[in-house]
């Protein structure tokens, strides 16, 4: 059985969380673009320790799949693709990153969750 906080994935997830949480502080954004970069980097962090904390979830990897998404459309959908460049390469970058370790974790979460419900 996997241990809580030790899955690799979900500590990448965290440092990216933290990243777009606090990338207006060096990249240029407006009101809008600052604030969804906020709340989808603490969402999207928060997300990353309920899944540290209970390894067998599996819907917290589908979480960080759904912000990865959710954050790689967000300079088109709240308009900060075309004259925020910083912001919206760090929205796409980080999205697809997190949709990626949300997936590569998805099997490991998988096998814990079967331990799990196996008591």
């Amino acid at each position: 059985m996997e241990k809580p906080w030790s899955r690799w994935q979900d500590w990448a997830v965290v440092v990216m969380g933290v990243v777009v949480l606090l990338s207006p502080m060096w990249v240029e954004t407006s009101e809008r673009s600052m604030w969804t970069m906020v709340l989808l980097g603490a969402l999207l962090g928060i997300s990353a320790l309920w899944s540290l904390a209970q390894p067998g979830s599996v819907a917290s990897e589908y979480v960080h799949i759904g912000l990865g998404a959710l954050l790689f459309l967000a300079p088109w959908v709240m308009g900060y693709s075309a004259d925020m460049m910083g912001a919206a390469w760090t929205s796409w970058i980080v999205g697809v990153l997190a949709i990626l370790a949300g997936a590569a974790a998805l099997p490991a979460a998988n096998t814990a969750h079967g331990f799990a419900g196996s008591h």
